[in-house]
């Protein structure tokens, strides 16, 4: 069984969001991070090289494959700034019809940049985010 590679580690998260070059993506970076330690109340970590997580829960498949994963988190990509909202988004319907102006995959939600969504409402789907993941 393969392991997962992505793992929390000490890396420091603000000298990883300082690398980040585009300037607007570095600030939506950094208000993003404080955003986040607000809502969840947990120390931001590095998982890996270029994701900030919040928090961890462990995970067990059917399969016997197991992890831990963070709570939320965030990735500030070259394309757009990726968050983590781990139970996906189909619980929050009414949320995301408010948010404004963003993509989603399974459970990533991109967006441009701040300026394009609601803070009120990313702040809001954020928390039931991490607070449905707490109780799984």
């Amino acid at each position: 069984m393969s392991e997962l590679k992505t793992k929390k580690n000490d890396g420091s998260v603000e000298d990883f969001l300082n690398s980040v070059e585009n300037p607007k993506r570095k600030s939506d970076a950094f208000e993003i991070l404080e955003l986040m330690k607000d809502v969840t109340g947990e120390r931001p970590m590095m998982w890996g090289k270029s994701l900030v997580g919040f928090g961890s829960y462990d995970y067990k498949y059917a399969s016997g494959k197991a992890g831990s994963w963070f709570l939320t988190g965030f990735s500030p990509r070259k394309q757009s700034m990726t968050l983590y909202i781990m139970p996906g988004f189909e619980r929050y319907e009414e949320l995301m019809s408010n948010l404004g102006k963003y993509k989603t995959g399974k459970s990533c939600l991109y967006v441009n940049k701040l300026e394009d969504v609601d803070l009120d409402v990313l702040r809001e789907l954020v928390k039931l985010s991490a607070d449905q993941m707490r109780k799984k």
